[in-house]
């Protein structure tokens, strides 16, 4: 299979298009719904347009997973569950299209509706929706899984709940939902919350995780596995949606079986030996030279590029906050200096990545160069007091000159570091006002190999300002455990974003995760403006609206200089067994949700 190229225009011009439009007053029940303008596919479409609609059905795909799992309920803080658990087991009232910006279809509802101002929605049921053990999908299902996720669930589930005013069934299969705060993606939020079967849960502890195999209605049902090691999920024979036209040509594989392993390294060298079937590479210099082996040169394995235009996100070296250590804006920027990005892409990547350069770079939504200008600095004006250097002004990451020595941002970084009232000792170690001396330690999960390198190189340039890193490595489950809890110093973050940001920005970045446990909120920020940013992005009612509030609170989490960033790909690698197999038209979300296993498919299908 040779590599897909992206048809960039046309997906240029449909992301455009779909933002482009003011919301539509929408006063009837409908197929579908977006947050901006109308959904880009008629009532009577025939399938999603990046699907393959006569994708064979059958064969297999295995997955290496690092670490282990001790838990098959996705949906609770306590535990860790299976990538596949949530994805292939259960539905949502709505399924979401990957090649627009935010747009929902019906899946296990057959319309949706909502008032002019989205202040309410309303979902009908298909009659033929059906868990796999056969028994319907009733109203009653869906109020108790949104209420028992909003009030017991993960803390992801908690925050659209607070705004939901009054939950009904007003008919035999119409479930509505009244809002207390003005917010218009919430119709779409409902419409991707998980539906589970009340029945299954009657007298069980909803948050204590566990073991025992779920019911779902997905594609999906689980079939053997063994806590730690490994997972089979069976495609269901009678799957009630399997001639939906929205399922069409996807859930192909008749078993998709997920094996784990100690680490990363140990999942590729399983990959090499053909026990699992596709590995996604994230080095790109392994990726130059770490496939020369047998079943590459022999075709037996196929490098794939998946092109996309989501956003950059956010990856690096992120500082915890509700440590006195990194409390000081001034000392994270002193990190910041000190972290020689040039001469680390160099090292390990040959220079072949772009810096992530903002949380939304890569995309219309993120800041621009220089000072913010018109609807932007409206809207941050109001907080110039409490905004850091740079978010009016304009801001950029600090660069080296390549060379290892990184003299110059050093000696910045010192400078910063004496302002915020650090000095060296006659020992050469640097200390606070009361002596205490600057020490930190960097929590990295076993086997992140590349991470590692990143840490070394970095922890050794500190030591030249007199700072004293210790590097600790654990587990999956132990680093699960201290990153919920925030038990960390500094540690390596990863936060994808969409074309489509919106409620889920809370959960990252509000203040309420400085305290609470298992949030996106790594880093501890309690920032009023990036709050105020976020209720404009979710308040927008014009395409410029959106994107002025995403630029603006773009421009508060870059200059809040909490993550060190490091390097984004404009594309994933995903080496795979040659029977494997993906459609020509590639979603404007690339290699992401909903694209593996969900629209593949395999040769094999005995």
């Amino acid at each position: 299979m040779r590599p897909v190229i992206f048809d960039f225009f046309r997906s240029v011009t449909l992301a455009a298009a779909l933002l482009a439009g003011a919301p539509g007053a929408q006063a009837e029940p409908a197929h579908g719904i977006a947050m901006y303008g109308d959904p880009a596919l008629p009532p009577d479409f025939v399938s999603l347009p990046y699907i393959n609609p006569d994708a064979p059905k059958g064969g297999r795909i295995v997955f290496g997973e690092a670490g282990g799992f001790d838990s098959l309920n996705p949906f609770v803080l306590k535990g860790t569950a299976p990538w596949g658990m949530r994805g292939q087991i259960y539905e949502s009232l709505m399924g979401r299209s990957w090649d627009e910006p935010f747009t929902l279809y019906g899946l296990l509802a057959e319309s949706v509706e909502t008032g002019p101002d989205r202040d309410w929605v309303a979902f009908t049921l298909r009659p033929e929706a059906r868990f796999s053990d056969g028994t319907p999908v009733s109203v009653d299902d869906v109020l108790w899984s949104f209420e028992t996720l909003g009030t017991e669930g993960h803390p992801r589930y908690h925050g659209a709940w607070k705004k939901v005013a009054r939950a009904e069934a007003t008919g035999p299969r119409t479930v509505r939902f009244t809002f207390n705060t003005a917010d218009r993606e919430l119709p779409l939020i409902l419409g991707l919350r998980p539906v589970l079967q009340k029945a299954q849960w009657a007298g069980r502890d909803f948050d204590a995780g566990g073991l025992e195999p779920p019911i779902g209605t997905g594609p999906y049902m689980p079939g053997d596995f063994e806590a730690g090691r490994y997972l089979t999920l069976e495609r269901n024979p009678d799957y009630w949606g399997r001639d939906l036209p929205f399922n069409r040509g996807q859930n192909n594989f008749d078993e998709i079986r997920y094996d784990f392993f100690g680490d990363g390294d140990v999942v590729f060298e399983a990959f090499r030996a053909g026990q699992i079937d596709v590995f996604r590479e994230t080095s790109a210099a392994k990726w130059e030279t770490a496939y020369d082996f047998p079943a590459v040169r022999d075709g037996r394995i196929v490098k794939s590029v998946i092109p996309h235009q989501r956003p950059s996100g956010i990856r690096g070296l992120v500082m915890n906050t509700r440590r006195p250590i990194f409390a000081d804006w001034r000392v994270r920027d002193a990190m910041l200096h000190a972290f020689n990005f040039e001469f680390i892409n160099a090292t390990l990547t040959g220079g072949a990545e772009p810096r992530i350069a903002s949380y939304f770079s890569n995309s219309i939504l993120g800041m621009r160069d220089g000072p913010a200008e018109g609807r932007v600095r409206d809207l941050l004006a109001p907080f110039s007091d409490q905004l850091l250097p740079g978010a009016l002004e304009g801001y950029g990451l600090p660069a080296s000159d390549g060379r290892a020595s990184n003299r110059k941002n050093l000696r910045k970084a010192f400078a910063r570091l004496q302002e915020a009232g650090w000095t060296v000792d006659d020992k050469g170690a640097l200390r606070d006002a009361g002596g205490a001396p600057f020490t930190f330690d960097i929590l990295l999960r076993q086997g992140a190999t590349e991470t590692q390198q990143i840490v070394d190189i970095f922890a050794e340039q500190l030591t030249r300002l007199g700072i004293t890193v210790k590097i600790t490595a654990v587990d999956s489950a132990q680093y699960a455990q201290r990153t919920d809890g925030y038990e960390f110093d500094m540690t390596f973050y990863r936060r994808g974003l969409t074309l489509s940001p919106g409620n889920e920005q809370y959960l990252y970045w509000g203040a309420e995760g400085v305290t609470k446990p298992g949030t996106g909120n790594l880093m501890g920020m309690d920032s009023a403006a990036a709050e105020a940013m976020i209720d404009a992005i979710l308040t927008a009612e014009t395409r410029e609206g959106f994107i002025a509030a995403t630029r603006a609170l773009d421009r508060v989490l870059t200059t809040g200089r909490y993550v060190i960033p490091i390097w984004y790909s404009p594309d994933s690698r995903l080496a795979h067994a040659a029977r494997l197999h993906y459609p020509e038209t590639i979603p404007i979300y690339g290699d992401w949700i909903g694209f593996l296993p969900d629209i593949w498919w395999t040769e094999d299908t005995k």
